[in-house]
């Protein structure tokens, strides 16, 4: 019997580095990349479980996986210290007020 490869790895592969780079954009979208990853290799497992002899790239699966939860920490934590930033500041009418004074200033 041919073993075939598990069917999402390639794709929460893809979402996991992406989290890792939109990590930078206030935490949000690189958490739910990683979220997003951690779901389907979830589901990946499931389906390895089922029939362990039958897939071949279990190793990229448990690698993945690694990935996809360092994302989500690191996601967590920068969202984390934005909300702190912002809160800091005022609120977010604090925040604007700083970002436009800012614009104002390289004008």
């Amino acid at each position: 019997m041919e073993q075939q490869k598990l069917p999402s790895v390639t794709i929460a592969l893809v979402l996991a580095i992406l989290s890792f780079l939109c990590c930078c954009f206030g935490g949000a979208p690189g958490l739910i990349l990683a979220v997003i990853a951690f779901f389907l290799i979830r589901k990946d497992e499931k389906t390895y479980a089922q029939n362990p002899d039958a897939y071949s790239n279990y190793s990229t699966l448990k690698t993945v996986k690694i990935i996809s939860i360092i994302g989500m920490v690191i996601g967590l934590l920068y969202l984390i210290y934005t909300i702190w930033v912002i809160s800091s500041m005022g609120g977010w009418e604090g925040y604007m007020e700083k970002v436009n004074e800012m614009m104002e200033q390289y004008q």
